[in-house]
């Protein structure tokens, strides 16, 4: 395909009110520019001015119901879906009467079925999941999703593309061509057509621009339509020009190809031919403009996002039982097959999770075929499963994403460091992302360096999210039901390798018992019938080297262990190690992956800023190294009940 064919004749005569949201898309992106200027905006500004009628066409061709996902330079096309000047003007100037009460600022504005982020291509897994969720709610609803060329080096994009293709999901792709990233010319990133990185999706692409708004209008009216009518996605490349710096002053480009296009410009040939129509829009955009600048000057600032309060009151314990001996993996599966019945909002998605496979490790068996359509084999596509997971969220599902191997989540890392964990309170509290990530973890199995770590450490202290570490002594089903009936957040769940054939009961060593806390996601307790020695924390997998190191010490020793073992690990509620720490004054804290900047190390620290007594601490934990694949070798090299013991006997020498 060519470029469009440049015009040198009068603007067509599109429809006289898009002229007028033009015009007010521009005069608010100057105005945002001056108010930069003046001190009274904050970080930076992505001006459309030269774009403004890709936002228009958009909103002219979608409907009521349909949702609208945008990136970093997101002025124009939100002013367009919402005509809400007042909201964007005060959420930039970072008062409570901005769309997402000042919290969202220039990139993130939500409002309407919109939603933007500034992370280049990381919007459009999360566009194509609303788009899936679109089509489970059987409304015929659209999802549209504005990029750059620049973001077509992003991996999550391809992602994206191939699962809407594969799913048929209503997704409508809108390229703005505006030939630079940042300040980089195509001509040094990109290989190959534009739209036949779409096409080989087998999704069809189009090509039109914005110097003619007339024909950009039918162009993008045809492909959203034909979006609507078969559900398919379609991709339209829009060739335009950013008149103005990529972000505020920052402009490279030679200043003799910008006049040239800005003589080109749709709206500068209008307010040439038609003067006085386009002198009465600019004064009527110049007057709300005003009006909404005072009532921003006049609002308050933002405030800042209350943190979450830290448990209080004492620790209470109880002996609940678990009913039976099950492995976990049915109880795990039990739980999913009670979820996807009970709720109908429930949605599984992951790599071969459909029957017979049932996933990696038989979780999901055959529940595709019970629940048809909400349990969802993937391509191999981390970023794009999670980034779905956070659509089908904000499309009102319970989706449940798993990653076949824990190691890679890393592939998923910025869909729940940069968009699940962020929607709620950049977006003003409008959104909540109830988005469920299970993954196995560990080792000992001998999958070797890349399918054996214990990674959760870089997930933990991510604000407004929550992890959580299930073990064979409290019954993983009760742990999802839980979650499933309070989830308000992104939540990773850790599934050790070795619990899946573990059985689940509170079978305990002679002379200990277990117990557990009223939390919604209990710490566990192992009690020794004697007052205790020593307190050992651990998670997880750990547990039952942790409980075969205390069956040891009691035994060989006669050391006294008190295990806790929390599954909440973030937020993590301090009080029960405190309150056992408390009586111990010694601490061995044994976790599976490298203990640099771990769980260990936090806990570490709140013990040492709160227990009100000197503690004695030893961590137990591997070598800063990768796994080796070696049996033998990662039997020693991973920490286990001995090296628990040795830990023990160090911190409790001097006597009891």
């Amino acid at each position: 395909m060519t470029q469009p064919e440049l015009l040198a004749r009068p603007a067509p005569p599109a429809p006289a009110p898009l002229y007028r949201q033009a015009f007010l898309i521009r005069a608010v992106e100057e105005r945002l520019l001056q108010l930069f200027g003046q001190g009274k905006l904050f970080g930076t500004v992505h001006t459309c001015i030269g774009q403004e009628w890709t936002g228009v066409a958009a909103a002219d061709a979608l409907l009521d119901g349909d949702t609208v996902f945008s990136n970093h330079r997101c002025h124009g096309h939100y002013l367009a879906w919402t005509d809400d000047a007042d909201g964007l003007i005060a959420e930039l100037m970072g008062r409570q009467t901005g769309v997402c009460a000042g919290r969202g600022g220039s990139q993130h504005l939500c409002g309407r079925g919109f939603f933007s982020n500034g992370i280049q291509g990381g919007i459009v897994p999360v566009a194509a999941g609303l788009a899936l969720a679109h089509k489970l709610a059987g409304k015929g609803g659209v999802s549209a999703v504005f990029i750059g060329d620049g973001t077509l080096g992003e991996g999550a994009v391809y992602e994206s593309l191939n699962v809407a293709s594969r799913w048929d999901l209503p997704l409508l792709v809108l390229l703005e061509n505006n030939r630079y990233a940042q300040s980089t010319p195509q001509d040094q990133t990109l290989a190959g057509e534009i739209p036949a990185r779409a096409e080989a999706f087998g999704i069809e692409a189009s090509r039109t621009g914005t110097e003619n708004p007339a024909r950009l209008l039918a162009d993008v009216a045809r492909a959203a339509n034909g979006v609507r009518a078969d559900g398919r996605p379609r991709f339209v490349v829009i060739d335009t020009y950013r008149l103005m710096a990529h972000s505020k002053g920052d402009d490279d480009r030679d200043p003799a190809e910008v006049a040239e296009y800005r003589e080109r410009d749709p709206l500068t040939r209008f307010a040439r031919d038609y003067p006085a129509e386009a002198g009465e829009m600019a004064a009527a955009a110049a007057a709300r403009i005003d009006a909404a600048v005072a009532k921003a000057d006049a609002a308050p600032w933002t405030t800042p996002n209350e943190a979450e309060p830290l448990p209080t009151g004492p620790v209470r314990w109880s002996r609940t039982e678990v009913a039976g001996e099950e492995r976990a993996v049915a109880r795990l599966h039990a739980a999913f097959r009670h979820a996807l019945a009970a709720d109908d909002r429930v949605v599984l998605i992951g790599e071969d999770i459909e029957g017979p496979y049932g996933g990696a490790f038989k979780v999901t068996k055959n529940l595709s075929a019970e629940f048809p359509g909400r349990v969802r084999n993937t391509p191999i596509s981390e970023a794009a499963i999670v980034g779905v997971g956070n659509g089908l969220a904000l499309g009102g599902y319970l989706p449940v994403c798993e990653i076949m191997f824990g190691d890679f989540l890393g592939l998923a890392f910025d869909q729940l460091l940069n968009h699940a964990a962020k929607f709620r309170y950049m977006y003003g509290g409008k959104v909540n992302t109830p988005l469920v990530v299970r993954t196995p973890m560990g080792g000992r199995r001998g999958y070797g360096p890349t399918h054996s770590q214990s990674i959760e450490k870089h997930f933990l202290g991510i604000p407004d999210t929550r992890v959580l570490a299930l073990h064979a002594r409290f019954d993983p089903a009760e742990v999802y039901a839980r979650l499933f009936a309070t989830i308000d957040r992104p939540t990773l769940v850790v599934e050790n390798k070795l619990l899946y054939g573990a059985k689940v009961t509170h079978a305990a060593p002679a002379g200990f018992v277990y117990e557990h806390t009223d939390e919604p996601f209990p710490t566990t307790r192992l009690r020794p019938g004697a007052d205790p020695d020593v307190t050992v924390l651990c998670y997880g997998g750990m547990l039952p080297e942790a409980e075969a190191a205390a069956a040891a010490l009691f035994d060989e020793h006669e050391v006294a262990a008190e295990v806790i073992c929390p599954t909440q690990l973030y937020p993590f509620d301090p009080r029960p190690l405190l309150e056992s720490v408390g009586r111990t004054g010694r601490l061995v804290i044994a976790e599976e992956g490298p203990g640099f900047a771990a769980f260990g190390a936090e806990a570490a620290a709140v013990v040492a800023e709160r227990a009100g007594r000197p503690v004695r601490v030893r961590r137990v934990s591997p070598p800063e190294a990768p796994i080796p694949a070696c049996g033998p070798l990662e039997k020693t090299w991973l920490p286990g009940a001995a090296h628990i013991v040795g830990g023990v006997l160090e911190v409790t020498a001097d006597g009891r």
